[in-house]
């Protein structure tokens, strides 16, 4: 059962100056869980030039090491978001905080690019249950309207944080080798592992019986595997080839088989009836787009700094921390232009930045400026971000029922990462093509020219589906709601008084 009381609270305390210790703390150790991703995400990502030396990977290898964590956030988020609701979100929070604290340590200490990858693999899927399980505890205890949009903008800006910081420790730890970056966000994810025990509120009630549609997640997981693969090696085997199209084909027939499953099931991964909700589609096609491109520009720009241009791995890391900048400084302004404009319109303003952003970088040369070129990208690309993902996260919950709070969160994340998945993949496999076996500066710079043409395109698709929402008219901010909080509150806070073990 959800965290429910059978009467309203007073909705003069309900403000967010109102918030109890219990309750910031309660937020604070959630925003710990998407911290440490984003953490854990930007340090692996300042590594690639590394490990690529290190364990002589192609640029398609390479990939994998990022993809290998996207597939298995992606492909269980759906299952996680569902176990979310069934299971109980706390239990299944600190059951996968737990698992990510091993990943990290087996990342740490692989000796191979393919037990690199299966680490990678597993700590994706721990995140995939810690996502949704955090999201969805701060979208129930927080009401729709003023406050959720509050709690949901420091969720977002902690996260950027997150990444900001783990940019400049990626590449300092990187200098000392990069197996640190795996090994550092161990210690991290006991840390708040021990935090969500002390003050994450237990539920008062078992959560009611149900299934976990394991063909459903197994279908849908098995249909990305084979997608990003055909696409990542579409290069060598040639578009054409019996390979490729026989890839496509499974794939397609295992997301149609996904879909029968869900239609047949009696407890569906995904209740299909969710998607016809207009504002929470646009909401995952645009998360796709957003994460997507900026998965796919960063792949390269990191290449391009470190492996084409010589940079170390902390300059190149202190050349994209203005853009975690921007977004940690603007995320905590974004709430009230949600209230005011509504999401559609900030989406627009959003995409518009990062397509800019991308556009700008096309002119990526030998000896660029970086006044010139690279500042104003990342300016841009933060600005983007300060607004989009928390735009994003809360047109995605709006209007849902608590019930399905966790299936909604699941969603809008697996559509972030089945877009990265499938942005970096078409952006690797577009670079591989363009150049081949050749390692002359002049064609890798070709290369990743048409990589960054694609990551603009992806953009540009974001924008076109954010207009969509703004033509058919700005749907209501979340602040027009009433500003209170759910009963869910209250109950949160009588339960941490009472045990707040």
């Amino acid at each position: 059962m959800d965290l429910t009381s059978s009467h309203a609270p007073d909705p003069n305390t309900s403000t967010t100056p109102g918030w109890s210790r219990a309750l910031w703390a309660t937020l604070v150790v959630l925003c710990g869980v998407l911290f440490l991703d984003a953490l854990d995400v930007s340090m692996v990502g300042m590594a690639l030039p590394s490990i690529q030396q290190d364990l002589h990977l192609s640029t398609g290898q390479l990939q994998w090491v990022v993809s290998g964590y996207v597939l298995g956030y992606g492909g269980l988020l759906l299952l996680g978001g569902r176990a979310a609701d069934l299971l109980g979100r706390r239990r299944v929070l600190l059951i996968a905080l737990s698992v990510f604290v091993v990943a990290s340590a087996l990342g740490g200490l692989a000796t191979s690019a393919t037990l690199l990858v299966i680490a990678r693999f597993i700590k994706g899927a721990s995140a995939a249950f810690t996502a949704p399980a955090a999201f969805s505890i701060i979208t129930t205890t927080f009401a729709e309207g003023p406050a959720r949009n509050r709690a949901l903008s420091i969720f977002s800006t902690v996260g950027a944080s997150g990444f900001s910081l783990g940019l400049v420790l990626g590449g300092l730890l990187t200098e000392l080798g990069w197996r640190w970056t795996f090994l550092l966000p161990a210690p991290v994810a006991l840390g708040v592992v021990l935090a969500a025990r002390r003050f994450v509120p237990r539920e008062r009630h078992q959560r009611s019986a149900g299934g976990y549609d394991l063909p459903g997640a197994v279908t849908v997981s098995a249909a990305m595997l084979a997608l990003v693969r055909t696409v990542v090696t579409a290069p060598d085997q040639g578009w054409g080839s019996l390979s490729t199209v026989g890839g496509f084909v499974i794939a397609g027939a295992l997301l149609a088989a996904f879909v029968t499953i869900e239609l047949n099931s009696p407890h569906p991964l995904v209740r299909l009836g969710i998607l016809r909700s207009g504002s929470l589609v646009r909401a995952n096609l645009a998360s796709m787009a957003l994460f997507g491109s900026y998965i796919g520009f960063q792949f390269i720009g990191t290449l391009y700094l470190q492996s084409l241009l010589g940079w170390s791995s902390l300059q190149a890391a202190l050349a994209f921390l203005p853009a975690g900048v921007v977004v940690a400084l603007g995320s905590t302004r974004i709430a009230p232009l949600i209230d005011r404009y509504g999401t559609p319109r900030l989406l627009v303003v959003a995409f518009t930045s990062l397509t800019a952003g991308y556009a700008l970088f096309l002119r990526l040369g030998s000896t660029p400026s970086y006044v010139g070129l690279i500042l104003p990208t990342m300016v841009l690309l933060g600005v983007g971000f300060a607004i989009g993902f928390p735009s994003l996260n809360v047109q995605a919950a709006s209007g849902v029922a608590d019930e399905e709070q966790g299936l909604a969160s699941g969603l809008l994340n697996t559509s972030f990462q089945v877009g990265g998945a499938f942005g970096l993949a078409v952006v690797a496999a577009v670079v591989t093509g363009r150049t081949g076996s050749s390692h002359a500066s002049a064609a890798v710079l070709s290369g990743f020219r048409d990589g960054i043409l694609v990551a603009t395109a992806v953009g540009v698709l974001g924008l076109a589906v954010s207009l969509t929402g703004w033509v058919r008219g700005p749907s209501r901010a979340a602040g027009i709601a009433a500003a209170r909080l759910t009963p869910a509150t209250e109950l949160a806070e009588e339960l941490y008084a009472s045990d707040p073990a």
